[in-house]
């Protein structure tokens, strides 16, 4: 079969989008190839089709354990055999999962970076027919990009004992220089190829507004732009305060943050995507993996520290190629809270020491030991439990993270999961001589197939609502039944997960390469005044974009506020008089505050709305008092 082929039988498209046949294609011809794509260009077909096309098996390293879990569910779905190993998961899952990718049919196996380093999966992964090695969010491996993970420089170890597999290095967002440091990082070999797509947008209208009023300018924008939408901010209070402003104001919004479990966040995902609830109001958590094509507005409440992250989140409006917007709200604030935060964000020597000292006390882990250990972990109730303010430990942790002695997954549900270790026969005996077991069991034997031969996942709150009885006294019995020997149990569990990429050492010898960590302090302060200058400048904002990417001939965009703002600055005479018979009406009526009355044009129009004011004031048909009511005397 042909590429198309598959296109066609598993994804129901007629033909590919631009330049994904030719990333295929040279994939296909055993290339290393890279693919710059923006946010919503089809990246994932890009590897998998070439992996259905060939014989073996395609591995996909990615470092967001939710984005995995949604592309494998996804291959599920149209019938593909795919699975993920990740950081968190129990052992006997991992070696069966393993077994099935080298004896069994499995086509792709997603795999977290930091997991791939192991020595279990470096020994499974040479026994395995492997056609090609796929890396997703490859733009971690480049201490220029904006999210630079260390376990993502181990990778090219794979090369070693694969030397004839391709590589194919996937990113949305990348700067020239992140792009020549992902083929050097991943060892390219000289027949490489790049593909890369214009980042530039033409139906998407980039505006900042400077408002001291956010959430009110908020508010007026999410009334004019009909459709759905996403605002975003910085903290996870926020997300359910704004909300419920929203809310109040009579729009269908909900809130979404990393700190939800996974059925909730899931469940208020599916809502937004099915059209329910129209407005999500988020972290940056909310995003990655999402492909809804008809957004009609993105609003940042706050500026991004990079530009990189702006525009991968702003890019999730207008997909369908439909005009959308993507507004940032900005003022003073911005800039003082984005310095302040530069300042927090790279802690002493010291306090990163005690943060890492507590975190062996934490996991009860001994020095000289604990290399690929994964943990769960509450970040505020280590801080708690330490007293140690969360900021403190969160940018510690960064740290640790950035220098390569921890790794921090999502937190990401997993199921539970059991098998009866004794036969029919015992079971039997054991259910007769524990009658409050017994309904559990039968349960659980006729819901669940096959508990006898291998392991089953269950879900937990599900079975114990059917069960009438708590979740906790659910996990109480199949523990006493997995202590009593009939059973292997794992109970559910959904927390993040902090894995030591390398064995815990004592506090005052943990140690920092400062000159790393010199340059990413100021690289970081460079991607914060590049994000400050594009909030700041009055220039066509998607050109300051296109250019940040090095695209330095884009036109003129003709959409954005400054674009709209040059070509309306000037009033002509018809626009003269219907807005001043508007406005006139207007405040016949009663008066009005001037904020008002602004808020009754629309906003592209805010220039010439303004100057037909200054005009009526002038000539005396409008005066204005000290708190800004305006009335009509003319």
């Amino acid at each position: 079969m042909r590429p198309i082929d598959y296109l066609q039988q598993y994804w129901k498209y007629d033909t590919f989008r631009p330049m994904q046949e030719d990333i295929i294609r040279s994939v296909l011809d055993g290339h290393d190839t890279l693919a710059l794509l923006p946010t919503g260009g089809g990246k994932s077909i890009c590897f998998q089709i070439p992996g259905l096309v060939q014989e073996g098996l395609t591995l996909v390293v990615s470092p967001l354990i939710a984005l995995m879990k949604d592309q494998v569910q996804n291959l599920q779905k149209r019938g593909i055999s795919a699975t993920a190993i990740y950081s968190g998961m129990h052992f006997r899952e991992i070696d069966r999962t393993f077994d099935n990718a080298i004896y069994g049919n499995t086509k792709f196996l997603y795999l977290s970076p930091e997991r791939l380093t192991s020595e279990l999966a470096q020994e499974r992964i040479k026994k395995m027919n492997i056609n090609l090695i796929a890396i997703d969010e490859a733009h971690c491996i480049s201490q220029w990009g904006y999210d630079f993970r260390p376990s993502y420089l181990q990778i090219a170890t794979i090369r070693e004992w694969l030397p004839k597999v391709p590589v194919m290095a996937l990113t949305a967002t990348a700067t020239p220089k992140v792009m020549e440091d992902i083929q050097e990082k991943l060892l390219f070999k000289k027949d490489k190829q790049v593909f890369q797509k214009s980042f530039e947008r033409k139906n998407v209208s980039y505006v900042v507004l400077d408002e001291e009023g956010k959430q009110d300018k908020m508010l007026d924008i999410l009334q004019k732009v009909k459709g759905t939408g996403i605002v975003y901010v910085r903290d996870r209070r926020k997300t359910k305060q704004i909300s419920s402003f929203l809310r109040g104001k009579g729009l269908s919004a909900d809130y979404y943050h990393a700190g939800l479990n996974s059925e909730i966040r899931s469940q208020k995902q599916d809502a937004w995507t099915s059209g329910q609830v129209r407005i999500m109001v988020a972290t940056n958590a909310f995003g990655m993996g999402i492909d809804k094509p008809d957004v009609r507005v993105v609003v940042h409440m706050s500026l991004p520290d990079s530009l990189e992250a702006y525009f991968q989140e702003a890019g999730r409006a207008g997909r369908d190629g439909k005009r959308a917007y993507a507004v940032l709200l900005y003022n003073k604030g911005d800039e003082i809270n984005l310095n302040n935060w530069y300042e927090l964000a790279f802690p002493d020597i010291a306090d990163i020491r005690q943060v890492y000292r507590a975190l062996g006390s934490y996991c009860q882990l001994a020095t000289g030991g604990g290399k690929g250990n994964a943990y769960d972990f509450d970040i505020g109730a280590f801080a708690n439990t330490y007293d140690l303010g969360v900021l403190k430990v969160h940018n510690s942790l960064k740290v640790l993270k950035g220098e390569g002695w921890i790794e921090l997954t999502d937190s990401v549900f997993e199921p539970a999961n059991f098998k009866i270790k004794v036969s029919r026969e015992e079971l039997y005996k054991y259910q007769v001589e524990h009658p409050h077991s017994d309904v559990l069991m039968r349960t659980l034997l006729r819901t669940y197939e096959g508990a006898f031969n291998h392991y089953v996942k269950i879900r937990e709150n599900r079975l114990a609502r059917f069960l009438q009885t708590s979740p906790k006294d659910l996990r109480r019995n199949l523990s006493q039944m997995a202590q009593e020997g009939i059973v292997e149990y794992t109970p559910q569990r959904e927390t993040p997960q902090l894995i030591f990429t390398r064995d815990r050492v004592a506090a005052e010898e943990l140690s920092i390469d400062y000159q790393l960590y010199d340059f990413r302090k100021k690289r970081h302060y460079s991607n914060i005044q590049a994000a400050i200058r594009y909030a700041t400048t009055p220039a066509c904002r998607s050109q300051q974009l296109l250019t940040y990417f090095d695209e330095k001939d884009a036109p003129l965009c003709g959409i954005c506020d400054i674009c709209l703002g040059r070509m309306n600055d000037e009033v002509d005479d018809k626009t003269h008089d219907l807005y001043r018979s508007k406005i006139r009406e207007m405040l016949l009526i009663q008066p009005k505050q001037l904020k008002d009355i602004v808020k009754a044009f629309p906003s592209t129009k805010e220039k010439q709305l303004l100057k037909i004011i200054d005009y009526l004031l002038d000539n005396g048909f409008l005066k204005i008092d000290e708190e800004e009511w305006v009335y009509w005397v003319g």
